[in-house]
């Protein structure tokens, strides 16, 4: 395969993405109105908890089996090194530019945890049907490509909403508990009792709210006390309710289990357990249609992502766009720092033995290193308000220079694996 050929099936998958955010834009400019400020929250919702569970559990379900899962043990251990390797990059990056507090998570993300689902998705099987490509037969490596491919989506869908919407989360959280902060201190509910008696229900209320609002914010306080000034000037205190321990197990369970993560197991179970994989998988399989039907629903998820980041890049023109040293940063950890250290790693499990010899299967290893940042990303920024111009620019930029790096990285490691 020449290099023209490889520079345009390494392009076309990430043109896609760029028209895809074109058209995301267009539906959210003012004249058209069409992705508003509300129906991008609820699109955001959609993704979060239908769409992206949906094309985790299908996609396990349909390529993943017991006997693949044993021979691709070493993928979950590459993803994880490059999560970890990425966080420590982002972190060095935060410290060098200075990243405003309420951007850090968005930059440890972006660092940590990059497009290993459609990009994969489309440039293995891609390659694979070329006729002159490097890895044998056609069908052979479609099948082994499409298996690698849906394994590392899926675990890439755990980890972006286990993970990288989690840091997210964190950093949005402190932000906003700082804003409250701020706003109490400003406020003095026993001034206003101690000049107008004839307000004391008023009072009452005020600290009411006060008081909850911190229990969901500290969200581990033993119980709930409202002050209540009787007419004598003091001050009793009396027990409202309970803390509910199990509001805040159900509470920790929903942050270590995402929807995503509960349907990457469903579609594990079903592609592991034998009697599963016969009710649900296969054209001779009773009850094909909930397959089928968890098809159609995931295959929504990727565009509907990808449209989310478009429409959010207006408020990133509009002049609140990322600092230029952010950018280029996020730029150089996952288009040149993170692709080095991977061949690295995948050329020294295969030196020890940790992998068998396979030139596709070392090929996504060292492809999963190279992408630029995962586009559920744009969803956790929409989801918690915060960083989304800034999040926009940058997947702007990212995915604008891997049309030309991926490429590059794609020419050296099929050179290398061969």
């Amino acid at each position: 395969m020449d290099i023209w050929k490889l520079f345009v099936i390494a392009l076309m998958p990430n043109l896609k993405v760029l028209l895809i955010t074109v058209l995301g834009t267009f539906l959210a400019i003012n004249r058209l109105d069409i992705l508003t400020e509300t129906a991008r929250k609820n699109m955001n919702t959609m993704v979060y908890f239908v769409f992206s569970p949906a094309l985790a559990c299908s996609s396990l379900a349909k390529t993943i089996t017991l006997r693949s899962m044993i021979t691709l043990w070493f993928m979950p251990l590459s993803i994880l090194l490059t999560i970890i390797i990425g966080t420590a990059l982002g972190w060095l990056l935060v410290k060098i530019a200075r990243v405003p507090r309420h951007l850090r998570g968005l930059v440890l993300g972006c660092c940590a945890v990059g497009n290993l689902g459609n990009l994969p998705l489309i440039i293995v099987p891609a390659i694979c049907k070329e006729r002159s490509n490097p890895f044998g037969d056609v069908d052979i490596c479609y099948k082994n490509g499409l298996a690698y491919t849906s394994l590392s989506l899926a675990l890439a869908s755990i980890l972006v909403w286990s993970y990288a919407f989690n840091i997210v989360r964190i950093y949005s959280t402190q932000e906003i508990s700082n804003v409250v902060e701020v706003d109490q201190f400003t406020v003095n509910p026993t001034s206003t009792t101690e000049t107008d008696p004839e307000n004391h229900s008023k009072c009452s209320t005020q600290t009411l709210v006060t008081t909850e609002d911190r229990y969901h914010t500290k969200n581990c306080v033993n119980q709930l006390e409202i002050e209540i000034v009787v007419p004598n000037g003091q001050e009793k205190k009396e027990k409202l309710m309970q803390c509910p321990q199990t509001l805040a197990i159900w509470s920790n369970l929903k942050l270590l289990f995402p929807p995503t993560l509960i349907g990457a197991i469903v579609g594990l179970i079903i592609g592991i357990v034998p009697q599963f994989r016969k009710l649900l998988v296969g054209e001779s399989a009773p009850l094909l249609v909930i397959q089928d039907s968890l098809i159609m629903i995931g295959d929504a998820c990727l565009p509907a992502m990808t449209m989310l980041v478009g429409a959010n890049l207006l408020e990133g023109l509009k002049g609140q766009g990322a600092q230029l040293p952010i950018i280029v940063g996020i730029i150089i950890v996952r288009n040149i720092v993170l692709p080095a250290i991977g061949v690295g790693i995948v050329k020294g499990a295969v030196h020890f033995g940790l992998i068998h010899h396979d030139p596709l299967y070392e090929f996504v290893l060292l492809l999963q290193f190279a992408l630029p940042p995962a586009v559920a990303i744009s969803t956790s920024t929409q989801l918690f308000g915060n960083g989304r111009g800034e999040c926009s620019i940058i997947m702007l930029a990212t995915y604008s220079c891997a049309a030309v790096s991926l490429t590059l990285w794609c020419t050296f490691f099929i050179w290398l694996v061969l």
